[in-house]
């Protein structure tokens, strides 16, 4: 990666659906993201899409601090998931876990051909 490509991995440099997405999993902190559509690599947050919290007892369940930043450099989880989407291009979600408001894996459906 160059020093550049380092600089653009950031909360500012992200596009507005990017943005919605890594706010939701922030604001989410524990849980998955049901049937989130992917179009040309940016995700889509439609009528369908469903957010599964999940609470932990004894533990802070309140949104990622991080949020209320302007800015900060993109943990390699996101980056990872934002490179996926690009490839996918189209196709749909069909859950996105997300711990510690970041990432941890997805399933999804894509076209065939």
């Amino acid at each position: 990666m160059t020093e550049h490509a380092a600089h653009a991995l950031t909360k500012q440099n992200l596009s507005a659906p990017r943005l919605c997405l890594l706010a939701k999993m922030q604001e989410v902190n524990y849980g998955k993201i049901h049937h989130l559509q992917v179009r040309d690599g940016e995700p889509m947050f439609t009528p369908m899409t469903r957010v599964e919290r999940h609470i932990k007892f004894g533990a802070d369940n309140r949104p990622r601090p991080e949020g209320v930043l302007e800015d900060f450099a993109l943990k390699g989880a996101v980056v990872e998931l934002f490179e996926t989407l690009k490839r996918l291009g189209d196709g749909t979600i069909k859950h996105l876990e997300i711990k510690g408001g970041l990432p941890f894996g997805m399933t999804v459906d894509e076209p065939a051909v």
